[in-house]
This record gives structure tokens, sequence and C-alpha cells, in this order.
């Protein structure tokens, strides 16, 4: 050790075999960092397989219809204090202004509710959006109108509660996780990589969301005032909307693929069982007789369309047999 240091501080060469301390030092601290490191690209590497990314899309998912739609039963509470929910955009009376987007290409990240809920009210009108969260806005397209308005809106104040971005965002797109969801199971199964185990995992997490979006008020689009007064109206999906983003695309790209019939066949039974609304339960089912002519048009062999036509949940693994799918 007094070698060590004479040696650090002066020079003075050192007996052989003797090491210097600083250097013992500094290869300790090296090799426990580089295991540091190497824990975390282990971890980097988990989060980036396959399973744990669709659990993240879906839990954003969740998160998302969580915040944006109530419950049909608490809307049925709320429905006889301020009467129906829903209107005729004729019946708002005339436009007296209109609001067209004028800039780069750029994509409706989210709307500030609250705030243009407020600037409706201050000028005792009703804001009616043209164009949802998601849509991509080009050169002059129409962003709004304004109806009957005691003054006009400033359109500096209209564009600050319009966000816009790049990309969309799922802050307030329930349809976006879906649409992530749906990209990596077409993507599985196409010829090129030929993993419908994949595109099995992604419609669990599917189904997941539209069973939690079946139990949801989805004529969300409508905010009102503190007094109750209509004061905003902007476009939101219709459970056909998300139906057919949900099942069209992995339907046709599947339709070979008798693990993916299964699977799929167990998501529109599930959601039939699921939803409360005759009217939904009735677009589930005719997703069903979709599925089937999918099957019968296939160039499956016929014992192959009939095990496609078996419901299961695990795709191919253990088939359930349910009255909407008789033997």
């Amino acid at each position: 050790m007094i070698y060590a240091a004479a040696s650090f501080l002066g020079g003075i060469t050192l007996p052989p075999g003797v090491v210097p301390l600083i250097s013992g030092v500094v290869v300790a601290g090296l090799l426990l960092l580089s295991m540091l490191l190497f824990s975390a690209l282990m971890k980097g590497l988990r989060d980036l397989q396959i399973t744990f990314v669709l659990h993240v899309i879906g839990d954003t998912g969740r998160e998302v219809i969580r915040e944006t739609f109530q419950r049909l039963d608490e809307k049925a509470k709320n429905q006889s204090k301020r009467g129906q929910e829903t209107c005729n955009v004729s019946e708002l009376g005339p436009v007296v202004q209109t609001l067209r987007y004028f800039a780069a290409p750029r994509t409706i990240a989210k709307f500030d509710i609250d705030d243009l809920v407020r600037q409706a009210q201050q000028a005792a009108a009703v804001i009616v959006m043209a164009c949802g969260v998601g849509d991509t806005l080009v050169e002059n397209t129409l962003l709004l109108q304004v109806h009957w308005a005691k003054t006009a809106l400033p359109e500096s104040n209209l564009v600050r509660a319009i966000h816009f971005g790049f990309e969309r965002t799922s802050e307030q797109d329930p349809k976006y996780p879906i649409r992530l969801l749906v990209d990596i199971a077409i993507k599985a199964l196409s010829p090129a990589i030929n993993d419908p185990t994949t595109a099995v995992q992604a419609i669990d997490q599917i189904e997941d969301l539209l069973r939690r979006l079946g139990g949801h008020d989805l004529d969300a689009g409508y905010a009102r005032d503190a007094d109750g007064d209509l004061r905003l109206i902007f476009p939101m999906p219709t459970w056909e909307d998300y139906l057919m983003l949900a099942f069209d695309e992995i339907r046709h790209y599947g339709a070979g693929s008798v693990q993916v019939m299964r699977r799929l066949r167990s998501a529109l039974v599930g959601l039939a069982d699921s939803v409360v609304s005759d009217t939904r339960i009735g677009a589930v089912q005719r997703y069903l007789k979709q599925l089937d002519l999918t099957v019968d048009r296939s160039y499956l062999g016929a014992d192959d369309r009939e095990t496609a036509r078996q419901e299961d949940r695990q795709g191919l693994g253990l088939s359930r047999h349910s009255p909407l799918n008789p033997l």
C-alpha cells in the first residue's frame, strides 16, 4: 500500500507483483458498472418482447377508455335530468362563423374541451367540430363551425384549444390503441412473418378493449356547460366503427389461418354475451355471419373449414361450442 501511494505521488517504481490501489478501485468500479449496464440491457430486451408491447398498448387503451367514457348506467341516471343527449345539427341554428385549417399537414392530437365549452358559453354559441381526434388536416380543411353566437369568437383562441401534432396519440383517441394492435396482428399474418400466435395475442387485447367499450356510452361527443346547455359537438366513432376497425383487416388477412379464425369467433361470441344493447348485439352477430362467409370462401379444405368454425380462445388449444356456434 505504501509503495502504491509512493508510486502515484512521486513516480517511484513499484516492485514486481504490486498493483496500485487506484487501479484496483477503477477495475472494480468498471466491473460493477458493466454489470449494471448488462442488467439494464436485459430489461430493455424484455421490454421489446412482443407480448410486453401488446400489454403496454392494451393498458394505454384501457386508460383512455376510463378517462373518455362514462358508464351506460351513469348516463341512464343523468338522462332524465338534462334531456336527450343527442341532437340534430340542423336544429342548432344558422352558422355564423367558419374556421378552416391553412398550414402544413398536422394531426389533431386532442381537444381542450373545457376551453372550447367556455368560449362557446361566453358567446352563447354552439361549436361543432368538423374533424375528430386522430384526423390529419391538410390545406383548406374545414375545422369547425360556430352556431348562434352573439359575437364572433377569436380564431386564435379557437385554434389554441385544438392541439396538433406530427402523429396520432391515444390521449383522447381510443381507436389508436386498437389501430396499433390490428397493425401488429396483420403484420404477423403477412407471408414474410407468418406468426398467427402473435395475431391471436393481439386479438386478446382487442377483445378486452371492445368489451370495455361495449359497457360504455360511446355517444360522448357532446359537451355541456355548468347550466346543462349544449356547447360543443365533436365526432366520435360508433360501435360499428370500432368493430370494423378491430376485425375487418384481421379477418381479411387471416382468412387462411385456422388459428386466427377460431380466435376471432371466440372474441365475437364473447362480445355478443357481454354487451347489453340489442343494437350492439345485432352488429356483433352480423360480424359472425361475415366470419362464416370468410371461412366458406377461403382455400381451406372441408375439414379445416369445420375446424375453423369452432371458437377457441387459444386459437388452437381448447375448442368451445356455444348456442351461437352449434355443431
